[in-house]
Order: C-alpha cells, then sequence, then structure tokens
C-alpha cells in the first residue's frame, strides 16, 4: 500500500511527501487501517489529528459502513473523506459506455482490432510500413502538412480499463492509422497461418467496414475529447472545488451544443470518412442516433 501524507507547514503552504509502501497481508478495509495503525505509531503521528483521507474508489476503500474511509471516520469525524474528481469522471464515463450496448460493443472490437494487429512484431512493422507509405503519398499529394511532431503515429495505442481517458489515445491513432489497419488485417486473411485468426480478422475487417462503427469512432472521440480535457484540469495540482465545479459546467455545455446543434456537420463529416475509405453510406433517414 503506497501512503502519502499532505500537511501545512508554518507558512500556510502545503506539503505533500510520499512516505513509504507498507507491506499487507490482505487488501481488505481492516488489514489496511492495521497498516495505517502501525505507519502512524512508528513517526509518532495521530489518527486524531487527521483532517482528510482520499482513496481511490474501491468498495473496500471507501465502502459506507466496512470501508476503510470508514473505519477512519468511526475514529475521527473530522477525517472528512474526498474522492477525486478525475477519477469519479473516469467512473461515470465506464458506467455510462458499459450501459449502451452499441458503445460497449463498439470499444469491445476497437480492444480485438489492437490487439490482433499489435499481435506480433512482424504485424507491427507491416502497419508501421504502410503507414508511412500513405504519409509519403498524401505529402505528395499535398493532403498533409509537413513539420516537426507532425504525421509521427505509426502504432496503435493500447488502452488500459483503469484509465478510461487512454480510450482517447486509442480512438486517435485509430482514425490516422485507419487505412493501414484495414490492409494488415486483410494480410492477415490471406496468410493467416490457421482458420480461426482468418476468422477473427474477417470479422474485424466487416466490423471496421460498417458505417455504424465510423460513426460511434467518431462521436466517441469527440465526447472522449471533450472529457479527457476536463480529465486533465481535475488532476492539476492548483485546481480547488469551485474551478472544478465550473470546469464539469462547461463540460456538459459543450456536450449540449454538441447534441442539440452540430449533428448536421458531425454526419458530413463521417459521410465523408466513409467515402473516402470506400464505405458504404446508409440512407440519412435510416441512420441510428444514440
Amino acid at each position: 500500500m503506497k501512503v502519502v501524507l499532505r500537511c501545512g507547514d508554518k507558512k500556510g503552504c502545503v506539503i505533500e511527501r510520499f512516505v513509504g509502501l507498507e507491506h499487507v497481508t490482505s487488501t481488505i478495509a481492516i488489514s489496511l487501517k492495521a497498516a495505517i495503525d502501525r505507519l502512524f505509531s512508528r513517526y509518532g503521528l495521530s489518527i486524531a489529528r487527521l483532517r482528510g483521507q482520499g482513496y481511490d474508489g474501491a468498495s473496500n476503500m471507501q465502502g459506507e459502513f466496512k470501508g476503510l474511509k470508514a473505519l477512519i471516520l468511526k475514529e475521527n469525524p473530522c477525517a472528512f473523506y474526498i474522492h477525486c474528481f478525475a477519477h469519479q469522471l473516469q467512473l461515470a464515463l465506464v458506467g455510462v459506455a458499459k450501459k449502451h450496448v452499441q458503445v460497449a460493443n463498439f470499444f469491445c472490437v476497437v480492444a480485438s482490432v489492437v490487439n490482433v494487429v499489435r499481435a506480433s512484431p512482424k504485424r507491427s512493422d507491416i502497419l508501421q510500413e504502410k503507414q508511412i507509405a500513405h504519409i509519403s503519398q498524401a505529402l505528395q499529394n499535398g493532403e498533409v502538412a509537413s513539420g516537426r511532431g507532425l504525421n509521427q503515429s505509426t502504432t496503435l495505442k493500447r488502452h488500459g480499463d483503469t484509465r478510461w481517458g487512454s480510450h482517447y489515445g486509442t480512438l486517435l491513432s485509430l482514425l490516422t492509422l485507419f487505412s493501414s489497419t484495414i490492409e494488415v488485417l486483410e494480410i492477415i486473411v490471406d496468410d493467416a497461418s490457421n482458420s480461426e485468426q482468418r476468422y477473427e480478422a474477417t470479422n474485424l475487417l466487416d466490423n471496421m467496414q460498417s458505417y455504424s462503427f465510423v460513426f460511434c469512432l467518431h462521436l466517441m472521440r469527440i465526447i472522449l475529447g471533450v472529457s479527457n480535457e476536463l480529465s486533465k484540469a481535475l488532476q492539476r495540482k492548483d485546481q480547488d472545488i469551485a474551478d472544478a465545479i465550473g470546469l464539469v459546467k462547461v463540460c456538459k455545455q459543450r456536450l449540449q451544443e454538441m447534441r442539440e446543434n452540430d449533428w448536421d456537420s458531425f454526419i458530413g463529416q463521417v459521410s465523408s470518412f466513409c467515402e473516402k475509405h470506400n464505405i458504404d453510406v446508409p440512407n440519412m433517414d435510416d441512420i441510428y442516433i444514440p
């Protein structure tokens, strides 16, 4: 268990120090509380002087009755519990995404695409070669600009389930490498060593080259882009609760404006992407908007 202490010095400045790692025999709240008691005793500290505590959202940490938070509050009611705003945002995004079947299926497909294309160094090298060729062609045609820091993405980024913001980076890389990823999957279909790999690559190709996948890809890129900015702002060291509440309101306003005013331009953007990659665009009246 990692332990960090935060306090104020005589000048009123906040000081935060990493105390160290405490060995725990289990992660149940009672064991964690015992480890904290041992640490406080070792350094001559007192739970009674504690004025705050903060952990992640796991039930053994913030459980209302038997969590570590509750055990400390029972001993010291002044040790108010604060849940990281950025982590709350991550949990909200995960919860909403998993409740929407189409979005949940979309992220499953994205995860499978990344795992298959990055399954071996050979496939990663092919992806890189294909992307370099696409960039060279686009530069010759004047479709993209050259410059320092531009056109650097040549690999698909993996996401982490505990950090929902990392999905944003995955979607950005997939958008950039869309054509190259399709070509790698086509190579796998032709050269796969067994029928299972061939079937999996064929299935992923069908999913990626569907309008619904491209629709979700662009939609979630925009939504996670907005929430990613909020997440970064919430993690700033100089952030206070009043500013945080204001940032949440701004984020909600941006999403509401997108819902009410930006659909025509969004649909046009998705349709243009589909036409560029030879993906069939359905009749606009038949398009399902989640």
